[in-house]
């Protein structure tokens, strides 16, 4: 597996410092370019293969009335992602990413984790699978979205299985949920957690929640941190996902950005207990990887200024 190269942040610190700014000038952009450094292990990093994953899936708590639309859009959004008409592909196309949509047997939900198990071991072992799959070893950044009916109800319970707290600090209205469709978000996820209260690994407390997307993520972000590529992470619901890992290692996200700070509810929380820090806050909480998409615009911005810079001696300064 490999790990942050100490020396090559390092060296992109020192470059950074005789750039002709005033040192921290640039703010989290500095903060990028040596994050990006760090995991592609040279001190001019770059960004020239960037692929974006969309992960797609339908989840069995729909039963439960947690979502105004039903269970069918996923699969229509995912021919929109096909047909290139949704926001990801306008925004990826303007990032320069590549865009991959993954659908995992739309067709079959997974279990209403009220009722049981979301995923028996082997579904949850071949979604892993799949997210490790489709991850590109030559690129040099990695974008992670999703796409389901439901899933922000998903989120809510691997959040609160992972980090704690009652179904109130995590459920929001995701897709546009009225007072209705929210009580009934928030009775689902008390159930959920009433009856998987003993969930204490990340492959429990996945096989007990979660969507074969959001189980794909995991894998998709295992596999980045064995290549040492760098992964912005979604908002609200892939964060929750990709954090799950952290029960078994507080590490495991080192390698992960959080792309933007959704407004969805609960998301600062997440994003305070995993001790990140979104790179953009735009009140943005469509999914689809979008708020990725947006913060591959402003990394490409930090390794530009980074990259090619003069340096105070290059501009005879000083």
């Amino acid at each position: 597996m490999k790990e942050f190269d100490q020396t090559a942040a390092q060296a992109a610190r020192d470059r950074q410092d005789q750039l002709t700014k005033p040192p921290g000038s640039l703010g989290r952009l500095e903060e990028l370019a040596v994050f990006m450094a760090g995991w592609q292990g040279r001190e001019r990093p770059k960004i020239e293969r960037a692929q974006a994953l969309v992960f797609a899936g339908n989840h069995g708590v729909t039963r439960q009335g947690v979502n105004p639309f039903p269970v069918e859009v996923t699969a229509q959004m995912v021919e929109n992602f096909r047909q290139g008409g949704a926001a990801i592909n306008q925004l990826c196309r303007l990032a320069g990413a590549g865009l991959q949509v993954i659908a995992l047997d739309l067709d079959r939900p997974t279990g209403d984790f009220t009722e049981g198990m979301a995923m028996e071991v082997d579904e949850l072992v071949a979604a892993i699978q799949t997210g490790k799959n489709a991850v590109d070893p030559e690129a040099d950044v990695i974008l992670l979205g999703e796409m389901g009916i439901g899933n922000s109800t998903v989120a809510a319970a691997l959040a609160a299985a992972t980090f704690g707290g009652s179904a109130e600090d995590w459920v929001g209205r995701g897709t546009g949920a009225d007072d209705e469709v929210l009580a009934n978000k928030l009775r689902a996820v008390e159930a959920g957690l009433r009856r998987h209260k003993g969930a204490a690994t990340a492959a429990s407390i996945l096989g007990s929640y979660g969507g074969r997307e959001q189980a794909a993520i995991c894998g998709a972000v295992i596999r980045a941190r064995e290549l040492g590529i760098p992964v912005i992470l979604d908002g609200f619901i892939c964060s929750a996902a990709a954090g799950v890992l952290l029960v078994n290692d507080r590490n495991a996200l080192d390698h992960c950005l959080i792309g933007h700070e959704s407004a969805e509810t609960g998301h600062r929380r997440l994003i305070a207990v995993m001790q990140k820090k979104p790179v953009v806050t735009l009140d943005m909480r469509l999914g689809e990887g979008t708020g990725a998409a947006v913060a591959l615009m402003i990394l490409r911005a930090a390794l530009e200024c980074h990259n090619g810079m003069a340096t105070f001696a290059e501009a005879g300064i000083g």
